[in-house]
């Protein structure tokens, strides 16, 4: 259990928080919520021993192991799984079974585990940290927007590890679902203050946003007494008959508080401006294919009709080709095969990686802004980069001293400031909080036009998506149905989840609600068995392998008597159990 206790913290005069109490309870997951810069990464720092306290402090218990998630890659071990390994606890050293569980879980496959961890991306090379992290099994997680390196199977499969973490958990994530789907209890960092709540997000928002609106009538009811006392007091200050009254308005002055007036707090509000289209269709792709080399297509024969209203979810594992297909529609790469035919008034705004580098350093946010759309005045330019927060002198920031999320902002004031019809959108709620992802999916759900939008983030796609591109199966399928419509009929492969059967057309039978029903049931009693196997299983392994640590040890001590006898007998007993712990294994592999 970790103790928190007046603590206060501030950067070059900027207060993060202060006088902040509250403590960590057994089985805590604890979902840490703010606006960016809030200090929510700075709490884990202080947490960590990292950076010191203004004031106050943070009590750990003795022997209490808090583990966090390392963003740099410092690799030691050949391969994959050997890496990995190395989060195992002593004790459980031998147990590589569990490194293959969950690097599988995060992405990997059976083929990745004997590769060298510099063979891969940042983001794979960032879930090895990950998948050392669970292993190493502290009594306090501290995971700062672990999912960033996630596709949407590995978000769900972390989302199903943390809902059974038996420690501690401290959870920072834009990601709304997936945080209420894992957490107990929801900490918000607002106006300097840290206040934890029972429940999800929705719940500890509800309550912040009443307290402000007490606040604000308290104040201005306290404001209307002070105002009326005041002009008691200067009208009859001079009448002696008046100056008992007038003493105890000055009395009552002095005891009334004085509540500080809540300014607002910046976040992001814009619209995105929308091109009249009359026609129904505004872009159609014919079989279409593309891939860097002929003989390794990311993708083939997609045939997509892209109507005027139409909102399109692109979804699936990493390294597919989703980004690459959002990059083909846009024009930036030509298809090996097929055609596309957009129609000529079709106006598009594209929000993508490739994009965000194609930023000019050397230019303001303002200037890169004003490119987008001259015919904009400097008024209209500066209200968008406002929308964007970036206020006053902050539009005269130059490109190349701004953050990711920064140079995300500017991009999406680039797209707001140019009309469009269509919007190709590839991951824009990277670097957002969670409150700019709310603001971004109302502007989004008002917007009239198109959307294609590629994202991990299961809320988004809920709220969003009437339509599906999904890479799985070693295939793209365009499906005329919704996110929790396709988990039902079809699922992630990986899962075990859906019935598996479908076209890929999104026009299977659904079956009937009993089928359904008894299907659903066969499959809980399917998985119930397999987990009690797997449960045995692993009690087995666990039961063994101590056992082949007691006869290690006392192979030491007849050694050292120089009891030949004993030690011949030992020797052919730790023969025997690593023979069933082998067989174990590939039991619990198959």
């Amino acid at each position: 259990m970790i103790k928190i206790n007046q603590l206060s913290k501030s950067y070059f005069a900027r207060e993060l928080f202060t006088d902040v109490v509250f403590q960590m309870n057994a089985g805590d997951r604890l979902g840490l919520v703010g606006r960016n810069g809030h200090g929510k990464s700075t709490l884990f720092k202080l947490i960590l021993g990292e950076e010191e306290p203004d004031a106050g402090q943070i009590a750990v218990p003795r022997n209490y192991r808090v583990g966090h998630l390392e963003q740099h890659l410092h690799f030691t071990q050949p391969t994959i799984l050997a890496e990995a390994a190395l989060g195992l606890p002593e004790e459980e050293s031998h147990s590589i079974y569990k490194a293959e569980a969950i690097l599988f879980g995060l992405g990997f496959s059976q083929a990745d585990l004997e590769k060298a961890p510099r063979e891969f991306s940042g983001g794979f090379q960032i879930r090895i940290n990950l998948a050392k992290l669970l292993l190493s099994e502290p009594n306090l997680l501290l995971l700062d927007e672990p999912t960033n390196y996630l596709d949407i199977t590995s978000v769900r499969w972390i989302a199903r590890f943390l809902a059974n973490f038996k420690g501690e958990l401290i959870l920072i994530s834009h990601d709304r679902d997936f945080m209420d789907s894992v957490t107990t209890h929801t900490a918000v960092i607002h106006r300097q203050k840290i206040r934890k709540f029972e429940g999800g997000t929705a719940k500890a928002y509800a309550q912040i946003i009443l307290e402000d609106e007490i606040h604000e009538k308290t104040r201005a009811n306290e404001d209307k007494k002070r105002a009326h006392a005041e002009a008691f007091i200067n009208r009859f200050r001079a009448q002696a008959s008046k100056a008992k009254m007038v003493q105890s308005r000055i009395k009552m002055l002095e005891r009334l508080p004085k509540l500080d007036d809540l300014g607002e707090i910046e976040s992001l509000d814009f619209e995105f401006r929308h091109a009249p289209f009359a026609a129904k269709t505004l872009l159609e792709t014919r079989n279409i294919a593309f891939g860097y080399s002929p003989d390794h297509l990311l993708f083939r024969d997609i045939n997509l009709t892209i109507n005027a209203r139409d909102r399109i979810g692109v979804i699936g594992n990493n390294g597919k080709g989703k980004s690459t297909l959002l990059n083909v529609l846009s024009g930036g790469l030509k298809p090996l095969t097929g055609e596309l035919k957009a129609h000529p008034d079709m106006k598009l705004g594209y929000f993508g990686q490739t994009n965000i580098q194609r930023l000019n350093p050397k230019s303001t946010i303002e200037q890169e802004i004003e490119h987008t759309n001259p015919a904009l005045t400097r008024t209209q330019v500066r209200n968008i980069c406002g929308t964007m927060m970036f206020g006053g002198d902050l539009a005269l920031k130059r490109i190349s001293v701004l953050s990711g999320g920064e140079k995300s902002r500017t991009l999406l004031g680039k797209i707001l400031a140019h009309p469009s019809n269509l919007l190709l959108l590839d991951e824009p709620n990277n670097h957002l909080d969670m409150e700019s992802i709310d603001a971004l999916i109302e502007s989004l759900q008002r917007f009239p036009g198109a959307l294609l939008i590629v994202t991990h983030n299961e809320g988004i796609l809920r709220a969003l998506a009437t339509r599906l591109i999904v890479f799985h199966r070693g295939r793209v399928d365009v499906l005329d149905t919704g996110y929790d419509e396709f988990l039902e009929k079809l699922g992630w492969e990986d899962e075990g989840y859906g019935n598996g059967n479908g076209k890929g057309n999104g026009a299977q039978k659904k079956p009937t609600s009993r089928n359904n029903y008894n299907e659903k049931k066969e499959r809980e009693k399917a998985q119930r068995r397999e987990k009690a196997k797997i449960e045995k299983l692993e009690a087995e392994i666990i039961k063994s392998e101590n056992a082949l640590k007691k006869y290690i040890d006392q192979v030491v001590i007849e050694a050292n008597r120089q009891n030949l006898a004993q030690m011949n007998d030992l020797s052919m007993k730790i023969s025997q159990v690593k023979q069933e712990i082998e067989d174990l294994y590939r039991e619990y592999a198959e």
